[in-house]
């Protein structure tokens, strides 16, 4: 009999979230039998709780919002790029230890490395919430000096520049009100939510060598999407950053390859595209 070993994705809400999907295709087609993976809804005053009472067969845990920063404070180790960013969206618990991690960020350089996108001089990212730190470390792994970030709020941009100084990117702000300069990037980065990059949309003369990548999947495509693939640009959504980083939680919680194929397959299959 296989020993059991299960996994899970928190948060509130999280009815709605994929992952099930993508991880438990990836135990299929890796042969991983025993293997379970589930969606508990878990708040910020609850999660301590609720990793308290896990037991041996636990071995990873994806954490997606309001957990992201609460994750934090009950691990007993925590990664470097989790620590930059502030943020983990993984747990791992093995051997009785608590690793909290970040694949977001890491997963952006994935994901526009399989579209092609290797290498960026200078980064535009559209908002300046917890997503744009994940950005920015993309950025400084794409080998950017500067990123420009457009947001209302010129205290959220300032808020970014501890993760800024030590990735060793020059920061700048710009507002809303004169989205048309985002076009001059080599690439793209929206962290807004559903409607607020429509202004991106309308204004933006986008280049045919561009990378725009929106971090949304639903609803897809979004008019900054939609308007940067009009205009032949590289476009990635939400769904290859939500793949590429269950990709390295997947390895991290079983030891093994990821089964990439079969992972993506059963994500565009429960994302209706």
């Amino acid at each position: 009999m296989s020993a059991e070993h299960r996994a899970a994705v928190l948060g509130s809400p999280v009815g709605h979230s994929l992952s099930p999907a993508i991880h438990t295709a990836g135990y299929v087609a890796a042969g991983l039998t025993g293997w379970r993976y589930e969606a508990h809804e878990v708040t910020e005053p609850g999660l301590a709780g609720f990793v308290a009472g896990l037991g041996p067969e636990w071995a990873g845990l994806s954490l997606t919002m309001p957990l992201k920063h609460v994750a934090l404070t009950v691990a007993d180790e925590v990664t470097d790029t989790a620590t930059l960013l502030g943020a983990a969206n993984t747990l791992l618990l093995r051997g009785g230890v608590r690793r909290a991690d970040n694949t977001d960020a890491p997963g952006l350089v994935d994901a526009l490395a399989e579209r092609g996108t290797t290498s960026a001089g200078h980064v535009a990212v559209l908002g300046a919430g917890g997503t744009a730190r994940a950005a920015l470390y993309a950025a400084s792994r794409l080998g950017a000096t500067d990123v420009t970030v457009y947001a209302r709020r010129p205290d959220a941009v300032a808020a970014l520049r501890d993760v800024t100084d030590r990735l060793g990117l020059v920061l700048r702000h710009a507002d809303f009100a004169d989205p048309a300069a985002a076009g001059a990037a080599d690439l793209v980065v929206s962290t807004l939510p559903a409607g607020a990059g429509d202004a991106f949309a309308r204004t933006v003369r986008w280049r045919a060598d561009v990378t725009v990548f929106d971090v949304l999947y639903s609803p897809w495509p979004t008019g900054l999407a939609a308007a940067a693939t009009a205009a032949g640009a590289r476009v990635l959504g939400g769904l290859d950053l939500l793949l590429a980083q269950a990709v390295r939680q997947f390895e991290q919680f079983t030891g093994v390859p990821a089964p990439a194929d079969a992972m993506r397959a059963a994500l565009r299959s429960a994302a209706g595209s």
